[in-house]
């Protein structure tokens, strides 16, 4: 802080293409480790994000650094307005900002500037609820998980005998159990091709977002971990799994449906639940309270998302006063 006391700005940058936020990389790496955040506030999958739906949402990152602090908005424009990177395929999103709210309250006003409305989700857990009450989030779904602190792989295994037995039964059927903790470019894109075809309105029906999955997969942005159960050349389900410090996030369950009756896919997320504790990892099963999931979850995470009109966003941004000011 400079003589007087007064906060001095040092810089303020919009990055609107990967190469303008390659620059940003030292700053926002060291805002990433110093912020409670999830992989999806990363640097390298927000670059990636950015470098690879371009054309759907143009990159408005915004830095905003003073001796008093930083604060980083990894945004872009899309169609609907003002949103935050990552496509449909980022679960959790936010800011990152260290010291004074101040400094991010003028990322904001950048933001405002654009004059358009914002939404995305999610928000992740009441903390980040209270954080951007100014944007009044509202309630969007759940994140079942199964705590470290909560239970046990022993524990686990006792509370669901059922789903054990139809783990053994499987099994019996020749199924056999994998894990391919460096998975190839092949069996990803296998996964997420197969994925793709069974629903019309599957998110991977785009191949430009499973090609997002194998390239941040293949490159080591986040440990990646596929289990699969397979007999012969049939993949009868596939789990793919990111580690997260602490955490593995169960980001996409597949199952050939013609194995319906065996239930591939819990038994599946049973089996790398079970390993996963005894790794001494929490397990996330990320968006969505589906059954497979809420059967063996411990606990839940609550989800919000954020949706706000062009006004609202001016006035938490300041921008409405600046204005005012300025006429």
């Amino acid at each position: 802080m400079h003589a007087g006391g007064e906060k001095r700005l040092l810089r303020k940058v919009v990055a609107r293409s990967p190469a303008e936020i390659d620059r940003l990389r030292p700053v926002w790496e060291n805002l990433y480790r110093a912020y409670p955040s999830t992989l999806f506030q990363s640097f390298s999958w927000n670059r990636l994000a950015a470098e690879m739906f371009a054309g759907r949402e143009e990159p408005y990152v915004v830095l905003v650094e003073s001796d008093a602090g930083a604060a980083l908005i990894p945004g872009a424009i899309a169609d609907h307005g003002f949103t935050l990177l990552g496509e449909a395929l980022f679960d959790y999103r936010d800011v990152l900002s260290q010291g004074d709210p101040a400094v991010l309250r003028q990322a904001w006003q950048e933001v405002a500037s654009l004059k358009l409305p914002m939404f995305f989700a999610a928000l992740r857990g009441e903390d980040r609820h209270l954080a951007w009450e100014d944007f009044s989030p509202l309630p969007f779904v759940n994140a079942p998980c199964v705590l470290t602190c909560n239970t046990s792989a022993e524990q686990l295994m006792t509370t669901h005998t059922r789903i054990g037995s139809r783990w053994r039964k499987i099994l019996r059927q020749g199924v056999e159990f994998r894990h391919e903790p460096r998975p190839s470019a092949e069996l990803l894109r296998r996964i997420y091709q197969l994925k793709g075809s069974q629903v019309p309105a599957n998110l991977f029906r785009d191949s430009a977002r499973s090609h997002f999955l194998v390239t941040a997969a293949g490159s080591g942005l986040a440990p990646c971990d596929i289990y699969t159960l397979i007999q012969g050349a049939t993949l009868v389900a596939a789990l793919v799994t990111f580690r997260d410090v602490n955490t593995r996030r169960f980001y996409t369950t597949y199952y050939d449906h013609a194995w319906a009756h065996f239930s591939p896919g819990m038994v599946l997320l049973f089996k790398v639940t079970q390993q996963s504790l005894e790794e001494g990892l929490n397990c996330d099963y990320m968006t969505g309270e589906q059954p497979h999931k809420t059967r063996l979850a411990t606990s839940h995470v609550p989800l919000f998302r954020v949706e706000c009109s062009r006004e609202v966003l001016g006035r938490v941004g300041g921008f409405e006063e600046q204005e005012m000011l300025a006429a």
